[in-house]
């Protein structure tokens, strides 16, 4: 069978959460290749060797620009925070390898357009992995909704909830800082919580927005740090500030007529990665909680008089995308399936010629409308797209 060598840059969270992807992929899947994990990429070459022997990578390289440029790789996989997303994308586009990117695409708009434009020039595949489309109710909602089952769509409810920040004295890491986030739940939430109203409602035509902070500075951490890897020693007395937004709230007008709600927020108590949204249509709805992923709630109108009521989906069976190649129905799976999914389908999509999504068109399009909201809680007025 065919092999696909992969490079990936980055080791941390997503590293982990990709590398397990490329691993378990064709274990479980019958794939036209075979991922073959060629070589892992990162600044500390003690803890990248840690790393890439845990996870079965057969090289390490600390130099980005090396990796892009090798013959021998065929996929950059790119597991890094946003900020260093567009100078990758852009080198592993030239060189004409296929670019598996996570989320959110990108700092701005302008950035996004130069990534997609790099990755057409050069006839590249490019995935943006928003792998929550990729769990199985989520997927299901789509085809119901593709086969008309709540009919016309009216409202779109979504709420991302975390409580990550919520101690004052919680540090000032990066994601807490413009220059390295470009912003906060706005950013990092909301782009998955937009890439699913594209997804499963439409295209978004205005925004109407607010935004907030609830504590503005916070205890400096000595040689930056991230969420996860502290330890107290790391944390100084000195204060920065923040320069994000904490909580944002989005009022959208879709394309078709429809209307919705996004809340994204790290203030939220005992909310640890809550993404619930709610879909209100003439025939009837669909409800989704990412704690409880393995199940879609359904609403139909057409029930009979005195047994209508929302049901549970538990998608775990054959009839449910993906759920069929793990194991018998009511066997629930979990977060890391997701990213095996879109490891599957990226591989398709190269071995086959076709198309995989979202790619770099949709991350535009998803940071246009973050843009948007941002630029509607400042100017406290509705921006249209």
């Amino acid at each position: 069978m065919k092999k696909l060598n992969i490079g990936i840059v980055g080791y941390k969270f997503m590293g982990r959460a990709h590398s397990n992807a490329w691993k378990k992929a064709p274990q479980f899947f019958d794939m036209p290749a075979t991922p073959v994990l060629k070589a892992a990429c990162g600044r500390h070459e003690g803890s990248l060797k840690e790393f890439a022997e845990k996870w079965g990578w057969e090289e390490t390289e600390t130099d980005w620009k090396k990796l892009v440029s090798r013959p021998d790789i065929d996929i950059i996989d790119i597991a890094l925070p946003q900020q260093l997303h567009y100078e990758v994308a852009l080198a592993a586009a030239k060189e004409g390898k296929h670019i598996f990117c996570e989320k959110p695409l990108s700092m701005n708009s302008k950035q996004a357009e130069e990534m997609l434009k790099a990755c057409e020039d050069n006839n590249v595949k490019h995935y943006l992995n928003h792998n929550y489309r990729r769990t199985p109710a989520v997927s299901f909602a789509k085809k119901m909704i593709e086969d008309g089952k709540i009919g016309r769509i009216f409202h779109w409810r979504c709420a991302y909830q975390q409580d990550w920040i919520i101690d004052p004295n919680f540090p000032l890491t990066w994601q807490l800082q413009k220059e390295y986030a470009q912003a906060g739940p706005q950013w990092d939430l909301n782009s998955h919580a937009v890439d699913l109203a594209h997804y499963l409602v439409g295209d978004i035509a205005s925004v109407s927005s607010l935004t907030t902070n609830f504590i503005k500075s916070r205890p400096i951490v000595e040689g930056g740090g991230t969420t996860g890897n502290l330890t107290a020693g790391e944390v100084g007395t000195e204060m920065g500030e923040v320069t994000v937004e904490d909580a944002a709230l989005m009022m959208v007008m879709f394309k078709n007529g429809a209307i919705g709600s996004f809340e994204a927020t790290r203030f939220a108590a005992g909310r640890k990665n809550r993404l619930t949204f709610e879909i209100y249509g003439s025939k009837g709805s669909l409800c989704f909680d990412l704690e409880r992923m393995n199940e879609l709630q359904y609403f139909s109108r057409e029930d009979e008089s005195g047994q209508q009521g929302f049901r549970t989906i538990l998608a775990t069976e054959a009839a449910h995308p993906y759920a069929g190649n793990w194991w018998p129905a009511g066997h629930i799976i979990g977060y890391e399936h997701s990213f095996v999914h879109a490891v599957v389908d990226f591989v398709a999509a190269i071995e086959n010629d076709t198309a995989i999504k979202p790619d770099f068109s949709d991350g535009l399009k998803i940071i246009q409308v973050l843009e948007a909201g941002l630029e509607s809680a400042a100017s406290k007025r509705q921006v249209d797209l």
